[in-house]
């Protein structure tokens, strides 16, 4: 998906770098559009996880449940920091449409990545299945 809207340029450059790896599926590449302090907001849970390492695991894995994932449109604020992706996806046998909120710093670094979903069918079922193949990494 090609950005037709007015961002910063370092935040035009990681969301490019953003639709690219999602186009293949790889996100590799990740870490480094990742700020260090990097926040991400769960639609099932209510503390923020923080780290460009959590973060990097929750959306890996977001990416692996994910079905048929696709961004229909984007959305910028005014400053040009910030975006919005909407989108759509299945889980199993469960339809979603949800939202990505991405802050980006000066350096176009991800420093917030806040997602919304309905209907709430289709979240439960995410969050299901987040919750069973993440589960190795919080027993610890």
């Amino acid at each position: 998906m090609e950005s037709a809207i007015a961002l910063q340029p370092g935040a035009a450059s990681s969301l490019q770098a953003w639709h690219r790896m999602i186009a293949e599926r790889d996100l590799s590449r990740l870490p480094e559009l990742l700020h260090p302090q990097a926040v991400f907001r769960s639609p099932m849970a209510y503390k923020p996880y923080e780290g460009a390492a959590a973060v990097n695991l929750i959306l890996n894995t977001v990416l692996q449940v994910f079905e048929d994932f696709r961004y229909h449109r984007e959305l910028a604020s005014a400053e040009g920091a910030d975006v919005v992706l909407e989108f759509s996806a299945r889980v199993g046998d469960r339809e979603l449409k949800g939202i990505d909120m991405i802050r980006f710093d000066e350096m176009g670094k991800i420093v917030e990545f806040e997602v919304m979903i309905r209907p709430m069918s289709a979240l439960q079922a995410l969050g299901d299945e987040m919750k069973r193949r993440l589960a190795a990494y919080s027993a610890g």
